[in-house]
């Protein structure tokens, strides 16, 4: 069905075309209730469902009532009484009327649009006959009046549409050509003779030398102008017709030639008057119309040239122009430039042929001379436009292929393919799949891959499929050549295993993939139809809402006859015959069609090549590279301009200034001067200038450089971004990344770009990629992986592979350029970009502010006094009941808080109400139904791979929109309106991005590190709510409560309302909703953590509730029992499965803490306050006496408070062991439902040498009580070890973390003493008192963390020493990995010093342990192995050189630290250089070894970075570094002989 239809109301149209919006309508007329009509909607009755509905479907299906029934069909079968043909016509012109009113409102692409279903003839005057009143799709279209004849009864309707103009087609259908003298019929009759004498004798000497037949038309428009339309019938007024017929007089002065006088006298003929009619009007205007007839007799071996005339206005007489030959090229009618002119006139003997074999074959049928295939063809494959470009795409259906229509599928390779539907078993052998994946990749599918797992989103499966990277070749039929087993079948086993699967598929895709009117169903008829493509018919008919956007081509008749007779049962007859092409031979669609395609010049594009030359990117080769969209050198040279028309590069233009997207083509054409050139900011110079000095090796030599800019939200950060990479594209290797691809795919895709075409690796162009809004994780992962490659392939570690172009969103971007490769760009001009700004506006003066709001807010510095106040006037007459109002609320809510959020247009229609749009200008029925302010605000967006059309807002436009309108609706009701509205959450089509926006703005906090101006504890939309009077967290959290329900009880919405509620101290709530989570989500760690965290803070409100005085025991059970439930709690979480993404268990840290604060709280109590009561807390905690004052009140908490001492330490050791392996990094997902504090986050080290002190400090302080000499000589044996073992904690000696972290103070004397002072604390020859595992442990670290500090230290033993103190370890069967790994550091082999086997043997061991412990640990997807020592020079302990020495020598800011790092230039630094010792070893098997000291032994070595080893058996150097993985290898070389 056709747009028109669906903007029809019921009486307009014959009940057989209704569709169920129709008959609801119908059956509210007649007075059916309201239950039944929904009833009968939801069961999609249609019009001819209506026809045939039986009472036994009403009373059983639908459940009417008998009184009911007798309503419906009585009035049904009144409506199927024929009419009488009167009142049909009757309605036919009112129905005509009321289009061609409504025509200004009307799109040009709607009406070429029912063009392309109605028109199938260039002959036929204006008719209302019955078959045009029943499809009433023809009111706002016009035919041509019949070529060469003049029929006096024929006239034209005002503000209909003519179709396109056209280019040459088969020499005998015209070529037309419009021409509007909307101003030009009111000049002075000299001046219009001669205006309308240069118009006709231009066009028919470009017809007369092409040979081809032509129509010129007057009063008809020639372009978009205001609301006219292209092709649009204004008609002209003609006060004297002789001026038309007098313009044909300057013939003989235009043709020198005498003999060429009388050919173009035969050739053009005089012109015809067609009278234009307007019911709104008496008439009086006309359309002037001037055929050229070229017969083959009169033009034969002749090159017509003539002279132009044209009036000038300085002589004020008539002139002429130098005398040029012209041609007919597409719809235009240039001259044939001079270099082209020999080889024209060497073919015209070919036209002269092709026009006699024209001629002779005009005795064809009528019907075949009417109808135009070609201008068909193009219609229904480009929608009514000119030419076919990226904006569809389309889906082919089609059976085998005959071997000699292979050689014309060009059509098919420059289409934009999505998917195609192939019968052919035998296709990708010997049939179209194998053909066509000669020039581009396609994935191989079978009809059962498009089932959807359920637990699979939408947006997922896409990925999954790959579906919008590359054509999905769907076998519907198995394959021959498949050793999977997917053989064909006949027809009946097809339809009982594989139609189902079909359906599901093509409902699929028509319903959760392609939004509607985004793309057209192509049938191929090859050979013999079968069912099963049929069947495919029906079902695309189905799921389309009918005939719209489906096209059939068929060179056989006799397929396309059976297949029509199959296909009519979903179908008629006359409505498949508009959409197919039937009997046009093959090889003529394929020239047609690559005729009207705008891409079709080259299928292989070029790239820069190091030797300034260019190299060939096949189409095939460049699909294997999906992750990038490359361009190429020639970006955009593909594009045909002759098929380009000013309106679409005015709309490329419209959609930037607007706030879209800059895109290529508007890049392109900008530089080939055919539309305005676009502002380069500031930035982008300076951007140019960092690259320049990159290229040129100014900068410190890397393999991989980037250069970072910076930008505000809305400021054209992106914009310098893309501008950058197209000015490189002739000299560098460009890309963009696209970053839904894994990091090692975008690698391997960059590598493969590098190298395409290039014989060295050494001397490659260096490839610039572009990261837009992307994670400085991400940068900083692909940075790795693209290091590791280079190391890889053994390039110059000096030669530039990639610079990474990356462009991130900041608040504040200026602080951000203390890097001396980074650039910002912010809302603020500087005085030359406000030249420049100034001077662009004024050139856009005269397009409607609602077409470049984004460059107008832009040019005024986006000052919010400016946004104020055009925010003030857009709201000022707005209705705030209307549907449209409430859609910019909720567009201005997502916006404000949600970046690059939208809303698609298919929600925002649903929203409206707008119904089913089938058309695929539906976007133009939408705009037309929004508000004046809507179209004012809202950017209208179009992404360009999965044509999703949507509606966004600026930012700050939108912030502005909310406070102006937070009097009337705050925000938490205009949130509440938004999750409550079933129309929206429930919406199909792009439900995922939907859902996902709406869980961004309720849960996603603020991060400094991701550009938001703050950190935050919860999404802003939450704080913001939080902040509103009255009741503000009332309202926060009835906003959660509603988006826990919609979200179908979620448990990570419960687990925020729990953080909301229990930090501001709901606490019985937050119990509530995080038991809730765990319900929902028994076995997350972040979850129970939560759980942890609400006792947590619970607990601590009551301890700072109970204030300083002394309370008895009974008075703190209560709080007791809080804090437990805590503790629980965090181990319960501390137990869950870990996540491979969770890198630090928070929960240990929620313990310690709890732990802590209950330490202090039992101290507190008064029985425990004195020196004795000190003395008998010692002896409560820990052993297992129980003083009488608590035995009976805490009788529940003994057992948990006993072990209180030991869990707490437990825990801190944990921490400090996940710390000795990782570096702590936290992904963006996990930090929407991370519970820790800032420091626990951002220096977990820092926060675990603070907390042991504290912890450490109680029980010091405990026993500095209760120290003085005790008449109980045993329990001062027990007090002294343990106040010294707490001393220990106390000054950071208490784990392996907190001493090597007190390497990182910058002044090693003041680190040196405190680790002197710990070592005192243990007894002076550690064998005579025997010293546990722990504390053997952490004494050996205290040594060789002061060897680091103080190489002198009078408190230093020998290695010798510690290599017997370690012995231990290997004795007692330790299972420590800090025991491991002290064994690792202390026998590594010394160079020239005899080792003993049982050295050997006790390393080996270790290095085995390590690596059995390591793989028992889960590794976070995105943490890195930290390497706590490397090998040095120096001899005995001094050899062990700590990261923080090394540190120390790097010079620079975080970042440049962190670059020189990751870049391997630490080690060319000469102060490492001196310091670390090269460690000679061998490659062996992709495996590196060093020798040990026995003979023919051999020691394995970690390369930390796989990649870097040699793909031979070489051998090389390396340093050698020492980490809780074992020992690891960097900067691996190969040995120079």
């Amino acid at each position: 069905m056709t747009c028109s239809v669906y903007n029809m109301e019921w009486n307009e149209l014959p009940c057989g075309k209704w569709t169920e919006s129709h008959v609801s309508s119908w059956l509210k007329s007649i007075g059916v209730k309201e239950k039944y009509i929904l009833k009968l909607y939801e069961e999609e009755v249609t019009g001819p469902s209506l026809m045939r509905l039986q009472r036994e479907y009403l009373r059983d299906t639908i459940e009417m009532k008998g009184g009911q029934i007798e309503l419906l069909l009585s009035n049904r079968n009144d409506l199927l009484k024929p009419r009488p043909q009167k009142l049909k016509a009757g309605s036919s012109t009112q129905r005509d009327t009321r289009n061609d009113e409504s025509s200004a409102a009307s799109s040009q692409e709607s009406k070429d649009k029912v063009e392309r279903t109605s028109e199938t003839s260039e002959i036929g005057p204006i008719s209302t006959s019955e078959n045009e009143q029943s499809d009433g799709s023809s009111s706002s279209l016009s035919n041509f009046r019949a070529f060469d004849e003049h029929d006096k009864d024929f006239r034209y309707v005002k503000h209909r549409v003519l179709p396109p103009e056209t280019g040459i087609e088969n020499m005998i259908v015209p070529c037309h050509e419009y021409k509007s003298l909307e101003i030009a019929h009111k000049l002075e009759p000299l001046k219009l003779r001669v205006k309308v004498a240069s118009e006709v004798i231009r066009f028919a000497c470009g017809c007369m030398n092409m040979r081809t037949n032509g129509t010129i038309h007057f009063g008809v428009m020639d372009k978009i102008k205001g609301s006219y339309k292209h092709g649009e019938i204004i008609g002209i007024p003609v006060e004297n017709q002789s001026d038309f017929v007098d313009a044909l007089d300057y013939i003989e002065n235009c043709f020198k030639d005498l003999n060429h006088h009388s050919d173009a006298r035969k050739c053009i003929k005089n012109p015809k008057f067609i009278e234009v009619i307007d019911k709104g009007s008496s008439g009086g205007n006309w359309i002037i119309e001037f055929d050229i007839v070229p017969k083959a007799r009169v033009v034969k071996n002749q090159l017509y040239s003539v002279t132009i005339p044209k009036f000038s206005e300085k002589t004020n007489r008539v002139i002429y122009e130098e005398k040029a030959p012209y041609h007919r090229v597409g719809a235009n009618t240039p001259r044939i430039p001079g270099e082209d002119l020999v080889n024209f006139i060497q073919g015209l003997k070919e036209k002269d042929l092709q026009r006699e074999e024209a001629e002779s074959s005009t005795s064809q049928t009528a019907a075949d001379t009417r109808e135009d295939l070609g201008r068909k063809l193009s219609i229904l494959l480009t929608c009514g436009k000119k030419y076919m470009d990226d904006t569809l795409s389309f889906i082919i259906v089609t059976n085998k292929f005959q071997e000699e229509h292979l050689k014309t599928i060009n059509f098919l390779v420059h289409m934009k393919i999505f998917c195609v539907f192939d019968f052919d078993p035998d296709s990708k052998t010997s049939g179209l799949c194998g053909q066509y994946r000669e020039h581009h990749a396609a994935n191989l599918h079978f009809l059962h891959d498009f089932a959807i797992d359920p637990g699979l989103s939408t947006t997922d499966f896409k990925k999954s499929l790959q579906l919008f990277d590359r054509t999905s070749w769907i076998f519907c039929n198995g394959r021959n050549d498949y050793l999977g087993g997917e053989d064909p079948c006949d027809e009946k086993t097809w339809i009982r295993t594989k139609k189902k699967q079909l359906k599901r598929t093509v409902s699929v895709i028509c319903n959760e993939i392609l939004p509607k009117g985004s793309f057209v169903v192509l049938f191929l008829l090859m050979s013999q139809v079968e069912q099963p493509l049929v069947d495919t018919f029906h079902e695309f008919y189905a799921e389309m809402n009918g005939h719209e956007d489906l096209a059939i081509i068929s060179e056989s008749i006799e397929n396309y006859n059976k297949w029509s007779s199959h296909a009519q049962t979903s179908c008629d007859l006359e409505s498949l015959e508009r959409i197919s092409i039937v009997g046009m031979p093959m090889s003529h669609v394929d020239a047609t069609i690559q005729s009207i395609q705008l891409s079709n010049k080259q299928l292989i594009r070029c790239l820069p090549v190091f030797n300034k030359g260019l190299c060939f990117l096949k189409p095939i080769d460049e699909d294997t590279m999906l992750s990038l969209d490359i361009v190429s050198a020639d970006q955009c040279e593909e594009t045909n301009l002759d098929v380009m028309g000013n309106d679409q590069v005015s709309n490329i233009e419209k959609y930037f200034y607007q706030g879209g997207k800059i895109s290529w083509m508007h890049l392109w054409l900008a530089e080939n001067v055919k539309c305005e050139e676009v502002i380069q900011r500031d930035a982008y110079k300076e951007t140019t200038k960092i690259l320049e000095a990159i290229l040129q090796g100014d900068t410190t030599n890397r393999s991989i450089q980037s250069v970072n800019i910076c930008h505000q939200p809305g400021s054209g950060g992106s914009t310098v971004a893309q501008q950058i990479l197209w000015n490189c594209r002739t000299k560098l290797r460009c890309a963009v990344v696209k970053q839904s691809y894994l990091i090692e795919t975008v690698c391997q895709h960059s590598v493969r770009l590098r190298e395409y075409e290039e014989k060295d690796k050494n001397s490659c162009l260096p490839v610039l990629l572009l990261l837009d809004d992307c994670n400085a994780e991400y940068v900083d992962e692909l940075r790795r992986e693209l290091g590791n490659a280079i190391a890889t392939m053994k390039i110059n570690a000096s030669a530039l592979c990639f610079i990474l172009l990356i462009c991130k969103r900041c608040h504040n971007p200026e602080k951000m350029t203390r890097n001396s490769q980074t650039v910002s760009v912010t809302h603020n001009l500087s005085k030359q970009e406000k030249i420049l700004f100034k001077k662009k506006r004024q050139e856009l003066m005269s397009e409607p502010i609602e077409s470049i709001l984004a460059f107008v807010l832009m040019s005024e510095g986006f000052q919010k006094s400016y946004i104020e106040g055009f925010v003030k006037n857009l709201l000022e007459d707005i209705d705030h009941s209307s549907l449209t109002t409430r859609l910019i609320r909720f567009v201005a809510l997502l916006n404000c808080h949600v970046q690059n959020s939208y809303i698609s247009v298919s929600h925002c229609e649903a929203s409206l109400g707008l119904g089913i749009q089938i058309d695929r200008f539906r976007y133009h029925t939408f705009v037309n139904s929004l508000s004046e302010q809507a179209r004012l605000v809202f950017i209208q967006l179009r992404e360009s791979t999965t044509h999703i059309s949507s509606i966004k807002m600026h930012p700050l436009v939108a912030r502005e929109i909310l406070e102006q309108l937070s009097a009337i609706q705050p925000q938490s009701s205009i949130a509440k309106d938004l999750l409550l509205d079933k129309v929206l959450m429930d919406h199909r089509f792009g439900r995922d991005e939907f859902l996902k926006f709406l869980r961004d703005l309720l849960i996603r906090r603020n991060k400094i590190s991701r550009g938001d101006p703050d950190d935050s504890s919860f999404s802003p939309l939450i704080e913001h709510v939080c902040r509103e009077k009255p009741d503000g967290l009332q309202k926060a959290t009835g906003l959660l409560e509603a988006a826990y329900t919609c979200f179908g009880k979620d448990a990570f919405v419960a687990q925020q309302l729990a953080r909301l509620l229990y930090t501001n101290k709901s606490f019985i709530e937050a119990q509530r909703w995080a038991e809730e989570a765990k319900a929902r989500c028994p076995h997350d760690t972040f979850i129970l953590d939560t759980e942890g965290q609400v006792y947590k803070k619970w607990f601590y409100e009551q301890h700072d509730a109970l204030g300083k005085a002394e309370k008895p025991p009974e008075e703190v059970c209560e709080i007791i029992g809080t804090a437990l439930k805590g503790i629980a709690a965090f181990r319960a979480s501390e137990k869950a499965p870990k996540s491979e993404t969770v890198s630090l268990n928070s929960s240990y840290f929620g313990e310690v803490d709890v732990g802590c604060r209950l330490l202090q709280l039992i101290s507190s109590v008064n029985v425990f306050s004195t020196k004795d009561g000190k003395s008998e807390l010692m002896r409560y905690l820990l052993t297992d006496d129980i003083p009488e004052a608590v035995s009976k009140p805490w009788k529940k908490f003994h057992g948990q408070l006993k072990g209180l001492q030991k869990s707490i330490e437990n825990a801190l050791e944990c921490i400090s062991e996940d710390l000795s392996y990782f570096r702590t990094d936290i992904s963006e997902e996990e930090e929407e439902l991370d519970t820790r504090e800032p420091e626990q986050v951002n220096n977990p080290r820092k926060w675990l040498t603070r907390k042991s002190a504290v912890y450490a400090g109680f029980f010091c302080n405990v026993v500095s009580h209760v120290d003085s000499p005790m008449p109980d000589c045993a329990e001062d044996v027990m007090v002294t070890p343990f106040k010294k073992q707490m001393k220990i904690y106390e000054l950071g000696g208490g784990n392996v973390t907190t001493i090597l972290s007190l390497l990182s103070d910058h002044k090693t004397g003041r680190c040196g003493k405190k680790l002197e002072e710990i070592i005192s604390m243990y007894p002076e020859n550690p064998k005579m008192k025997e010293l546990d595992q722990t504390d053997l442990v952490n004494y050996i670290f205290s040594q060789i963390a002061l060897a680091c500090a103080i190489p002198g230290s009078p408190k230093l033993v020998a290695l010798t020493k510690l290599q017997d103190l370690s012995m231990r370890f290997y004795r007692e069967g330790s299972k420590s990995a800090s025991a491991f790994f002290l064994l690792s550091i202390l026998f590594w082999p010394e160079d020239n010093e005899p080792s003993s086997a049982k050295n050997k043997k006790v390393f080996m061991s270790a290095i085995e342990d390590l690596q059995r412990l390591r793989r028992l640990k889960i590794k976070p997807k995105k943490s890195r192995i930290v390497t706590h020592f490397f090998l040095g020079k120096a001899r005995g302990l001094n050899r062990i050189v700590h990261r923080s020495a090394i540190e120390k020598q790097i010079k620079g800011n975080l970042t440049e630290r962190r670059l020189k790092w990751l870049g391997g230039e630490v080690w060319k630094t000469p102060q490492v250089v001196q310091m670390l010792k090269r460690v000679e070893g061998w490659t062996e098997n992709e495996h590196l070894f060093v020798q040990g000291k026995t003979k023919g032994s051999k020691i394995r070595v970690i390369p930390l970075y796989s990649a870097s080893l040699p793909n031979a058996n070489e051998n090389v150097t390396f340093y050698l570094g020492f980490s809780f993985d074992g020992v690891v290898a960097f900067d691996i070389k190969v040995q120079e002989e």
